[in-house]
């Protein structure tokens, strides 16, 4: 590619790149011929990000940027523009799982979940949205099934995905009025390791559970079980992003699977809220 098709091509910002779904996703975007910033909040964790990129022969431009420092993200966004001398799209995918219920964690526990998996993408979307309206661009934001049902021992979690759901369905036909395109992207169960995702450990938070035991015993039993067996990898979800990107008119609400677009089936059909209540509640019985 000429110096000058590639000044040309189109910029886009991801977060939390070090692996799973950003990794995947980064990797599809250059190789879509996209100018590719990903970003990590921790750049020494880069190794594998960098190992993808080597071995499908693109180049990506690797940045840090913390959603939940505002200096960071701000200095971010602002040196890739300078950089670059545009923004077309962010794809806000930087977020942690939780696992607990209310009553065995504190109100400051919750917080910190809300802190990454809401309060960081509206952050980003603030300071790129400037951005996104010179370019016409797309603000994209990785959130869950769990955006759409709640699910068991996820209380905190779910609210956070609930949260960026309704935020960005509020935002999208405002921010189209001034040329922007909102979607979101709902995977389901996903390949990237769901204990280390939530970053704990099992048996031990199980010991601790007191009266909540067998409950949270069912559902991790449950839930590894789907972990194991029926995850999408992340390089699927991936093409959902670059469809969101790429698309001519991409849909604001895009769930990555036919499970995933039956199971939010279930809670978009369900006025009274049975039908959802009466699947979850097997998952810890």
């Amino acid at each position: 590619m000429s110096s000058q098709s590639v000044e040309s091509s189109p910029v886009v910002l991801i977060t939390g790149t070090s692996s799973g779904i950003g990794l995947a996703a980064a990797v599809a975007a250059a190789q879509a011929g996209w100018r590719t910033v990903a970003t990590l909040r921790d750049t020494s964790r880069s190794d594998a990000l960098r190992e993808a990129a080597a071995e499908a022969g693109v180049e990506l431009d690797i940045r840090q940027l913390d959603v939940t420092d505002a200096a960071s993200v701000t200095a971010a966004i602002d040196s890739v523009v300078a950089d670059h001398g545009r923004l077309d799209a962010l794809v806000n995918n930087a977020g942690a799982g939780h696992l607990g219920t209310l009553e065995n964690e504190t109100v400051d526990d919750v917080r910190k979940v809300m802190e990454v998996n809401f309060f960081g993408v509206l952050a980003a979307s603030k300071a790129a949205l400037p951005h996104l309206r010179a370019s016409g661009g797309r603000l994209i934001t990785v959130t869950s099934v769990g955006g759409i049902i709640g699910q068991p021992f996820n209380e905190a979690y779910c609210a956070a995905k609930f949260a960026v759901e309704g935020y960005m369905e509020s935002l999208a036909p405002v921010a189209a009025t001034l040329g922007v395109k909102v979607s979101v992207i709902e995977p389901g169960a996903v390949a990237t390791e769901f204990v280390s995702n939530i970053g704990v450990d099992l048996e031990g938070v199980v010991a601790e559970a007191g009266v909540y035991a067998p409950a949270l015993q069912a559902y991790i039993n449950r839930t590894v079980g789907q972990f194991l067996n029926g995850a999408q990898t992340p390089a699927q979800v991936a093409e959902s992003v670059m469809e969101a990107l790429t698309a001519e008119s991409p849909a604001f609400r895009i769930q990555t699977s036919d499970w995933a677009r039956g199971f939010t089936g279930t809670k978009i059909a369900d006025l009274d809220g049975s039908a959802v209540l009466g699947l979850t509640s097997t998952w810890v019985a």
